[in-house]
């Protein structure tokens, strides 16, 4: 897998929601050891424990459930092969500016799945992110 500033470690990294990342992020740093990695905005936190990451994403309590996000290396051949599953498309493959090509599903347990793959290394600075440490 290629390398990405503005990617956390790890290959399954879960989004959890909260309807204050600020707090959350603060908090799980406080209660868990979590690091700050890498703030998005005022919607989503990158926080790591070790080699592995978690990312606070905004959220409120009426979807408490979270998405798994997954690094791969063939972004596309994953999103035909769901699809042909039957999988629910949410976002077909798409680049962005923060050096990943990613697609999001719905399984049929209705759960979200974001599959990633670096394909540029990206200096999160260059497109508005905070990064930590």
């Amino acid at each position: 897998m290629n390398r990405n500033r503005s990617r956390p470690p790890g290959v399954i990294i879960p989004e959890i929601p909260y309807a204050d990342i600020n707090e959350a992020a603060d908090w799980l740093c406080r209660a868990f050891g979590f690091k700050k990695r890498l703030q998005i905005g005022n919607h989503r936190f990158q926080l790591v424990f070790g080699d592995s990451s978690v990312i606070a994403v905004e959220g409120n309590d009426t979807n408490p459930s979270c998405s798994i996000w997954i690094g791969v290396d063939d972004v596309d051949s994953l999103y035909e092969q769901a699809r042909a599953m039957g999988a629910e498309i949410i976002r077909a493959p798409a680049d962005y500016p923060f050096g990943e090509r990613q697609c999001t599903v719905r399984d049929i347990g209705g759960h979200r799945w974001t599959f990633s793959q670096t394909i540029a290394d990206v200096d999160p600075s260059s497109w508005g992110g905070i990064l930590f440490g």
